[in-house]
């Protein structure tokens, strides 16, 4: 195989700018088909960026014989039933983030690729940006000694009336509120740089009212590798704040999250700041990795197993607002 074929099951703001494109763009990939229940809009998003089937049914996208893998770019309460239509049809799956409502559903997932000997990968994009690549080579060459904590925090106003009406916070279609949705990629992220959680406890709750979902996390960390950590998750803020510090025995290691800024490694009061640009298309880097590793010519860190740790860290730090996840 020279060239792999995507389908992509869903049309929205994601697949405009973020991952459409970078399907089109990666080398040896193409955007063959779209899928949106909508069939006036799959047919127009095929129309604009040049796909050459679209359907309104996923079942058939997924069975077209000129799709060779299959991009879930849906809400998460879709994802486990899609994915596992996918692994029945015996094809590789990317399937955007969170990966599922909850672990258990990661696990279905999970199981049911394996069980088909086929890849299932998750979007967690950041995993291939140059930005966390230079991060983690910083870390595993002593940049600041030996990590031994680290703190995660994100902040952002309480979303109110018309914005507050949103999937996003829908527990039934989100898995739980915006900390399923956007503290995810740094929960992937950390795992990604200090490798996986051995121990998790966290607390959520509503502090706004605004809807029912949580809107404040807190949780505590114990690393495999060794490290503590802590994080703070505040989605009724009065600001737009985000960032991870690793502390090490040598130094500190200061990245953002979401917004695009430099690295820094702080020592003895001087700071090395190495500026950091995200591509046009955020998405493509890691695409690329999943294309190569499909083509044979390289590997894709993303992966079911490493998307489901996440869900993991996530489920526990939701329990006591939830119950049992």
């Amino acid at each position: 195989m020279e060239a792999i074929r995507w389908g992509m099951i869903g049309c929205g703001d994601v697949a405009e700018v973020k991952s459409g494109p970078a399907l089109q763009k990666a080398d040896g990939s193409s955007l063959a088909a779209v899928m949106r229940r909508d069939a006036a809009k799959a047919a127009d998003y095929a129309r604009r960026h040049g796909v050459p089937s679209h359907y309104d049914d996923a079942t058939a996208l997924v069975a077209d014989p000129a799709v060779d893998a299959v991009y879930v770019a849906t809400p998460p309460s879709s994802h486990c039933g899609l994915a596992l239509m996918v692994a029945a049809a015996g094809k590789p799956c990317l399937v955007e983030k969170p990966m599922a409502l909850d672990h258990a559903e990661c696990l279905r997932m999970v199981e049911a690729f394996e069980s088909r000997g086929v890849p299932l990968f998750v979007a967690y994009y950041r995993r291939a940006l140059p930005r966390f690549l230079r991060a983690r080579q910083l870390l595993h060459e002593g940049a600041i000694g030996t990590p031994t904590s680290v703190h995660i925090h994100q902040y952002d106003r309480l979303l109110r009336g018309a914005a507050a009406n949103t999937w996003r916070v829908d527990p039934a279609v989100a898995g739980a509120g915006l900390f399923l949705d956007l503290a995810s990629h740094g929960v992937d992220l950390l795992d990604f740089l200090l490798g996986p959680v051995a121990a998790v406890a966290g607390f959520a709750t509503n502090t706004g009212g605004s809807y029912r979902a949580e809107d404040v996390t807190a949780a505590s960390f114990l690393f495999e590798s060794g490290p503590a950590g802590t994080g703070v998750w505040n989605f009724n803020a009065d600001r737009n704040a985000d960032g991870i510090v690793v502390t090490g025995t040598g130094g500190e290691l200061h990245m953002p999250v979401f917004a695009n800024g430099p690295l820094v490694v702080r020592k003895d009061g001087h700071d090395e700041v190495m500026p950091f640009n995200n591509p046009p298309h955020v998405h493509q880097p890691l695409i690329q990795t999943v294309v190569n590793e499909l083509l044979g010519r390289g590997r894709c860190e993303s992966t079911g197993r490493s998307g489901a740790r996440a869900s993991w860290v996530l489920d526990q730090c939701l329990a006591g607002f939830y119950g049992r996840r």
